[in-house]
């Protein structure tokens, strides 16, 4: 392995940034952050692999950074769409303090899949969380409560991700990741298993995502629609190199539940969030398999994922500063008002949803053939069905808010030059990757060899689905119109949680002041 000698590994250029930000210009603190984000994509397709750092981090060795296939396409897409967003937010109005969390926000969770060892990755794993709450604080109202329950989830998750570091630790008596393949079995893979599900959205750990994505500034969404739960893929993907069955099956679980409540969602932010926790799904179910071709089609799909769903989020952040409503029942016939807008969403919906000649198509395919190479059928047509259920949802939240004719004649402002650019030119690389995949593949960790997408039954395949998905949504579409708020686990978790602490900590404060008494009577 090649070392480098650096004093700012490209995290914390990023990060250098966020500090900056706040004493300068919008303008000008702006450009940097699109020029720093941008910067860290070209370095991380350039760099050569094995560059790395060795440090001395609280008295033990460590990698600050390193640069292998798993690091470098993630530092690629999470640079690129870092500096989508930024643009994107200058023009959404954006105030400088709240970008600068969120490129503090993306410098920590660079760091977190640059490090080289388990202790820099969870320091920045911890960090990460702490950004990204302050992102969704700053813009107040809803968000600090919403915000407040996302950093005792992830506060929790970290936890337990740390617990399995410092067990492996004494197992193994190094933190490097070249010190053993992936987290030792035993509690120490329990505790990263669940740790990082947190993450990733696992069923029964999800509900924090969608109640906090929805709450903050819609361009803050956008940023939170990328980072947290694609690094905890990362992170799986690093605990679990040979994969695992239970993992796979657990994606599968959140690839079908995820879609489920999406559909009966009228909040498109919502909406959109539930998407994330089914598409995760996808990529941890990659994850589990464990095939070269399997980790390939997760590592793909978390590319293809962060272009076509920060695209997603950003076609609904200009829907929602327009008209000043997020519900789709009271949206409708948007095409004419926002044109640029609506083709956005269009190539998106497609992309998310699988169809040929967009990206989504390639990456889901790869995912699914491993599958069926390794005669997973449950895991397959499961998969499958989250397809069909991805595409009503798309044509709902399409229908619902461009298509349909309503009384109201919109005059709306259009998206401008700074938000029309992200996101054509995010659009533009989601067909890009559909139709010409190899260029995808040459950055992709595993085997790519059997990934190819054009073939008769694969294509067969997509248009099946979008098939059955216009008949399906045909079929639930009126009965979906008078569905209402659909409560999740959290319903019963949240105050399971508050009046269970509650009880906990007057138990305890009563309990000592009886020994207390008794303690004072004796003496």
């Amino acid at each position: 392995m090649s070392t480098v000698t650096t004093l700012l590994p490209p995290a914390f250029v990023v990060l250098a940034v966020a500090l900056v930000m706040p004493f300068v210009s919008r303008r000008v603190g702006h450009a940097l952050g699109v020029l720093a984000t941008g910067g860290v994509a070209v370095w991380s397709l350039l760099a050569p692999a094995g560059v790395h750092l060795p440090v001395s981090f609280l008295g033990f060795d460590a990698v600050l950074f390193n640069v292998d296939d798993f690091s470098r396409l993630m530092g690629i897409i999470f640079g690129l769409i870092g500096a989508a967003a930024v643009l994107y937010s200058y023009s959404s109005e954006a105030r400088n303090i709240q970008t600068a969390y969120a490129l503090g926000y993306v410098g920590t969770s660079l760091g977190t899949v640059f490090a080289g060892d388990w202790l820099t990755m969870v320091f920045f794993w911890e960090l990460m969380a702490v950004t990204s709450t302050l992102l969704v604080w700053d813009y107040g109202g809803k968000a600090v409560r919403a915000g407040y329950r996302y950093a005792i989830a992830h506060g929790l998750g970290g936890s337990l991700f740390m617990g399995a570091i410092v067990w492996q630790y004494v197992e193994v008596g190094s933190f490097l990741f070249s010190a053993t393949d992936g987290i030792v079995p035993g509690i120490p893979a329990a505790l990263a298993a669940v740790g990082i599900g947190v993450n990733v959205g696992y069923v029964g750990l999800h509900t924090w995502l969608p109640d906090t994505y929805p709450r903050p500034h819609f361009a803050a969404s956008v940023f939170l629609s990328v980072y947290t739960t694609k690094t905890g893929v990362y992170g799986l993907a690093r605990a679990f190199p040979d994969g695992n069955l239970a993992i796979a099956y657990m994606g599968t679980a959140m690839a079908v539940l995820g879609v489920f409540y999406a559909l009966l969602q009228n909040d498109m932010r919502r909406l959109l969030s539930y998407h994330i926790q089914s598409q995760v799904g996808y990529m941890v179910a990659g994850v589990g398999i464990g095939t070269a071709l399997a980790t390939a089609g997760a590592f793909a799909h978390v590319y293809n994922h962060i272009l076509y769903k920060a695209l997603l989020f950003m076609t609904a952040g200009v829907v929602l500063s327009r008209t000043g409503e997020e519900n789709l029942k009271y949206l409708g016939n948007l095409r004419g008002a926002l044109p640029v807008t609506a083709l956005a969403f269009t190539i998106a919906a497609l992309s998310i949803s699988g169809f040929p000649g967009f990206n989504g198509f390639v990456s889901k395919g790869m995912i699914t053939a491993a599958a069926h190479k390794k005669h997973y059928d449950g895991i397959f047509y499961l998969l499958l069905a989250g397809g069909v259920g991805t595409f009503m949802s798309f044509i709902k939240f399409g229908y619902y808010a461009f298509v349909r004719d309503t009384d109201r004649d919109w005059s709306l402002d259009r998206a401008n030059v700074g938000q029309a650019v992200p996101m054509l030119g995010v659009a533009a690389l989601c067909v890009l990757f559909g139709v010409y995949p190899d260029a995808l593949f040459e950055i992709l960790p595993g085997s790519t060899v059997d990934a190819h997408p054009f073939t008769i039954s694969h294509l067969t395949e997509g248009f099946v689905l979008a098939v059955l998905g216009i008949v399906g949504f045909a079929v639930v579409k009126k009965p979906l119109s008078k569905v209402g708020d659909v409560p999740d686990v959290d319903a019963v978790l949240n105050p399971a949680v508050f009046y269970g602490t509650r009880l906990l900590v007057r138990g305890v404060t009563d309990l000592f002041a009886a020994v207390d008494r008794v303690v004072s009577g004796a003496s």
